[in-house]
């Protein structure tokens, strides 16, 4: 036994005399590198006849040394300008000579700089993010709108960030207090059902734009175009064209402006001396699927009506393939009026006759009015005034 002892001690020692032979070997670990700490990997093994072994896997070529990030030094030191001046201009709140900032923009593009936003956030208190709350990020209609947003941010060192409420009042409000704990510095609100009370609370603590309504608040911007007057235009067109007896399609019967353009549709008959059938009046969902379904509704009544007012573009889309799949023509046999004027519209067979809203420029004009809110210059001096609707005729209408 003594002599096994003995013996397992001198093994022990080979073993710890050849570990440290291994680690003095210059392709394991070399002093003049000491940017790049030395990976020692090591594995035990036991081989067959029970004996420790250790083995020490050799040190992997050396790979090229990782770029140091470009710091705003670097950027301050080619520009010939102080680390403060290249802050100041970075956020906006420099005035400085053309010669200046040219000279910083040129060595930010040389270095390939990218500001560190988390840093600039943790000592200004803005994270230049602007929130977005929409309703469906489907929807051609709200894809408008948050294009005019984005395009109405472009060149302002600002960013959108877009969530969906789905129409519904405690979603919307949870997606709006989750940009506020984001840290956004203001918001956008497209359309909706949140209370009024609710965005206003909300205004107290950052900047909201809000479309779909008029509400007159401090920190609120409202942009609005008259529903009401739209859809009366677009009854009155087909009242003029001689249709009496005018079906009309809506949105959500709790949604604001599915309320207003039914009030339109009805101002129109009282204005022309026409009763309103409220049998010819069926509440869609201002989707596709909705339209078609309403359609199918309207003629298991029975009733006769020549034309119909669509809530909105994409309730016309389904409408128009039940008649299709019906067999009725449009517009020979039924005229169909739209809403929205979505791109779509205007490259269907045949096109389609509907209301033009400008969702686009009011997305661009809520970001131009924010960034004036926010002290940031925005891209143009003045911001475009919001068109009013008009009616856009087109091939889905005729004389009944």
């Amino acid at each position: 036994m003594e002599s096994r002892s003995r013996f397992i001690q001198s093994r022990r020692l080979m073993v710890f005399i050849q570990i440290q032979k291994s680690i003095s070997c210059e392709n394991f670990f070399t002093l003049r590198a000491p940017a790049r700490p030395a990976t020692i990997r090591a594995r035990l093994s036991r081989p067959r006849r029970g004996r420790p072994h250790l083995t020490i896997a050799p040190m992997p070529p050396k790979d090229k040394p990782l770029a140091e990030p470009v710091t705003l030094l670097d950027v301050a030191r080619l520009a010939g300008v102080s680390a403060a001046t290249v802050s100041r201009i970075l956020n906006g709140t420099a005035r400085v000579t053309a010669d200046k900032r040219l000279a910083v923009e040129t060595a930010i593009e040389r270095l390939q700089f990218r500001p560190n936003f988390a840093a600039q956030s943790l000592r200004t208190g803005f994270t230049r993010t602007i929130g977005v709350l929409t309703q469906e990020l489907e929807s051609p209609y709200f894809t408008r709108g948050a294009r005019g947003i984005e395009d109405g941010l472009q060149g302002s060192g600002y960013a959108p960030i877009v969530v969906p409420g789905h129409w519904n009042p405690a979603e919307e409000l949870e997606r709006a207090q989750l940009l506020i704990a984001r840290r956004v510095d203001a918001m956008v609100i497209l359309g909706g059902n949140m209370q009024d009370e609710q965005v206003v609370d909300m205004a107290r603590k950052l900047p909201i734009a809000i479309t779909g309504r008029e509400l007159q608040a401090p920190n609120v911007f409202s942009l609005h175009c008259d529903q009401v007057e739209g859809a009366c235009r677009a009854t009155q067109h087909l009242i003029e064209l001689g249709h009496r007896r005018i079906a009309h399609i809506s949105g959500p019967v709790q949604y604001p402006d599915a309320i207003d353009r039914r009030e339109g549709y009805m101002r129109a008959h009282s204005q022309a001396g026409l009763a309103v059938d409220p049998r010819l009046m069926i509440a869609g969902t201002y989707m596709e699927t909705g339209g078609a379904e309403a359609m199918k509704q309207l003629l298991a009544t029975g009733l006769e009506f020549t034309a119909v007012f669509c809530g909105n573009d994409q309730t016309l889309w389904g409408a128009r393939q039940l008649l299709y799949e019906r067999g009725l023509r449009v517009p020979e046999d039924i005229s169909l009026v739209g809403f929205d004027d979505l791109p779509q519209s205007a490259y269907m067979t045949p096109a389609v006759t509907t209301i033009h809203q400008p969702i686009y420029q009011m997305g661009r004009a809520a970001a131009h009015l924010l960034l004036g809110a926010l002290g940031a210059e925005p891209p143009t001096k003045t911001a475009s005034p919001v068109p009013d609707l008009r009616l856009v005729v087109r091939g889905t209408t005729q004389p009944a």
